[in-house]
């Protein structure tokens, strides 16, 4: 792994640890919906960094892409609920 690559993976864990500890101490469930699809999105840039850009391609299209948008479909729906 050259010096690059190595500084690129710890900025992304950083990123990845930031947005977990995002998620967890915020007090809104949006901010906690996006931080969560951002420690998905830096796992896809990890695992592209790691060689593995099926699992990355995966990653970003399920676990960033389609899972925000369900919490957030979802979301809409129990706050809509909540005026009925």
């Amino acid at each position: 792994m050259s010096t690059l690559t190595l500084l690129m993976a710890v900025l992304a864990l950083v990123a990845m640890l930031g947005g977990a500890l995002l998620a967890i101490l915020c007090k809104s469930t949006a901010v906690a919906i996006m931080a969560t699809g951002m420690v998905s999105l830096m796992a896809s840039v990890l695992f592209v960094l790691l060689a593995a850009p099926d699992v990355a391609m995966t990653e970003a299209a399920i676990g960033s892409g389609l899972t925000t948008f369900l919490f957030f479909f979802v979301l809409g729906r129990v706050k809509g609920a909540d005026n009925d």
